[in-house]
């Protein structure tokens, strides 16, 4: 069962010339669904291939050619709201909306309007700090992506693309629930685990896989409450829409300069008007691209191609029952099955492939252990190389049998950092390399008190002052571990430090 309390963020403020300013955020996610083929014909959804190369008749809006519905894109499309608590639609039905798109033959855009495929859901977005807030998903619709104008080919022509034509898409539409910059991006982080979870969307950002659109608007301290008292929009500030943001951090600086811009606006004795906008990261400041329609100047009517689409609950219900453990759940399992703390819960199930990865490594072994070794020297390691757990050169059996040698006692900590860089940049069994290489640690008392009584006739005016200052023992300690090479169990060289040192 998991443990929802939590504290909510405070909320962001800005000051202005007059007033602080509270924001209120609500985003449209556009998530590109995986899938070999596209919503509405056959055509491949490869990623880089070459331009034009990936589109079927349908997607050229050739005469006659009829729209075909992609069942495993309805079907991903049912995986995501489950993911998402959210209602699932046994009916829906898809609309065109009138558009000029340069990039797209038909010259409109088939959505779902007024029946989308997943109705209300909810996300819970951590904010790492103790701090989460509940971020309600009024709906999800599955869409067509356009195509890609090229401007930069040619002076005097463009060129387009038509490549991603027609590709599956899911808008996630939230309610504006989000307060800050911070929330924003973490909220399009948490939607992006979920569904690299789901499987239902890689998350490649650099692709243009996932994209937010980002409404903004500002408000006075209190006029947000009594909005969630009435639902009443007249309480907040008119929004403006920031497009097709591809980068937490930039979706963090759009929010910032944009709310400034209509501070400044409304402070002055202007009003805001209600547009869609642009961000220039160069110049960071935010520029209008076109002013808002509202949803009767796309003209949007039932598409005449398509039925409505009915699925069954037995299908939902099939559905639900095959889904994966979810980070949520995965997170509150590993803290109270392997004694995590929260922080690293939350590193070790950031992917999908680092659980797993921690998973294997921690199985029937010391779970904080395993954790340890995961986050501190695997992450550490790849991240100063730039790569990620799938490229990691170290198997989990490996880094298992690294941490097995050091729950036997068979090496040190210290011997153990030595094996893993051994492993890392050679390979191979942990075990065998130190067999082979004579990296045991010493644990025969015997050999180690030797090595101590020699060190303690050589120094017996350090003798002295250690017995005075019990604190200066630890110089004993490392000459033994020196004396050595490292190999000696530390914990017994202690005891027979303290042993010889007291008496």
């Amino acid at each position: 069962m998991l443990d929802l309390t939590y504290e909510m963020p405070k909320i962001k403020t800005i000051a202005g010339a007059k007033h602080d300013w509270e924001l209120v955020i609500g985003m449209e996610v556009h998530a590109q669904v995986s899938s070999n083929a596209k919503l509405f014909s056959g055509a491949s959804t490869q990623f880089g291939a070459e331009p034009n190369s990936n589109v079927a008749f349908v997607d050229a809006a050739m005469p006659g050619m009829l729209p075909v519905i992609n069942e495993y894109c309805v079907e991903q499309a049912v995986r995501t709201g489950l993911g998402l608590k959210a209602d699932i639609n046994l009916k829906s039905a898809f609309d065109r909306k009138n558009y000029f798109y340069p990039d797209l033959p038909q010259g409109y855009q088939i959505s779902q309007l007024y029946h989308p495929i997943v109705g209300e859901g909810e996300v819970l977005v951590e904010m790492g700090d103790g701090t989460a807030r509940m971020v309600r998903i009024e709906r999800i619709h599955m869409e067509q992506d356009a195509g890609k104008s090229i401007h930069d080919m040619d002076p005097h022509m463009s060129f387009v693309d038509l490549n991603r034509t027609g590709v599956c898409l899911m808008e996630i539409v939230s309610r504006p629930d989000i307060r800050g910059p911070e929330e924003a991006a973490a909220y399009v982080a948490k939607l992006r685990q979920i569904m690299r979870y789901l499987g239902t969307c890689d998350g490649n950002m650099q692709n243009g896989n996932l994209r937010a659109d980002v409404n903004v608007s500002i408000c006075l301290p209190g006029a947000y409450e009594k909005y969630q008292e009435t639902q009443d929009f007249s309480h907040l500030g008119t929004r403006c829409e920031i497009k097709n943001m591809n980068s937490m951090r930039f979706i963090q600086q759009a929010i910032e300069v944009e709310a400034r811009r209509q501070i400044a606006i409304v402070e002055a004795g202007g009003t805001v008007d209600q547009e869609t906008r642009l961000y220039d990261p160069d110049k960071g400041e935010t520029r209008s691209m076109r002013s808002k329609e509202e949803a009767h100047d796309y003209r949007y009517f039932p598409d005449p191609d398509l039925l409505p689409l009915e699925i069954e609950q037995a299908w939902v219900d099939d559905i639900a029952a095959k889904l994966p453990e979810l980070p949520d759940e995965k997170k509150a399992r590993f803290i109270e099955a392997f004694g995590l703390t929260d922080y690293d819960a939350s590193v070790l199930t950031a992917e999908v492939e680092s659980a797993a990865y921690f998973e294997e490594v921690a199985k029937g072994r010391n779970g904080k252990l395993a954790a340890n070794w995961v986050i501190n020297e695997l992450f550490g390691r790849l991240k100063k190389e730039d790569h990620d757990i799938t490229d990691s050169p170290v198997s989990p059996a490996q880094l298992g049998g690294i941490i097995d040698l050091i729950s036997s006692d068979a090496i040190s900590g210290k011997i153990a950092k030595d094996l893993f860089e051994i492993v890392y940049t050679e390979g191979g069994d942990p075990a065998q390399i130190v067999e082979e290489r004579g990296m045991k640690q010493v644990t025969d008392t015997g050999a180690i008190e030797a090595a101590l009584d020699e060190i303690i006739a050589a120094n017996p005016a350090q003798v002295e002052k250690a017995k005075v200052n019990p604190k200066l023992a630890g110089w004993f300690v490392g000459q033994v571990m020196k004396a050595t090479g490292g190999k000696a169990n530390p914990k017994a060289v202690n005891e027979l430090v303290a042993q010889k040192l007291v008496s």
